[in-house]
């Protein structure tokens, strides 16, 4: 299993980490890059800010696109 479907899997099983943890716990370099890389794969993965007692973080966690994300895209497909 990579690393990218195991920070997936993670993430299907509710589970919202951030950058930091995403690096600690799969063992990658930069955990921006993968999950950019799982987004263009077509996963919908939210970041949300979340204050914390050193100030304010942003984790990740996988979601629904809304009704709007989905009709931009197939838009861009068609306009290709």
């Amino acid at each position: 299993m990579t690393n990218r479907e195991k920070i997936l899997a993670a993430l299907s099983a509710g589970e919202q980490l951030t950058a930091k943890q995403i690096k600690a716990r799969f063992n990658v370099g930069d955990a921006n890059r993968e999950v950019n890389r799982l987004r263009h794969e077509g996963y919908a993965i939210y970041s949300n800010a979340v204050k914390t007692s050193k100030g304010v973080s942003k984790k990740f966690r996988l979601g629904t696109p809304t009704r709007a994300v989905v009709a931009a895209g197939y838009q861009a497909l068609s306009a290709a």
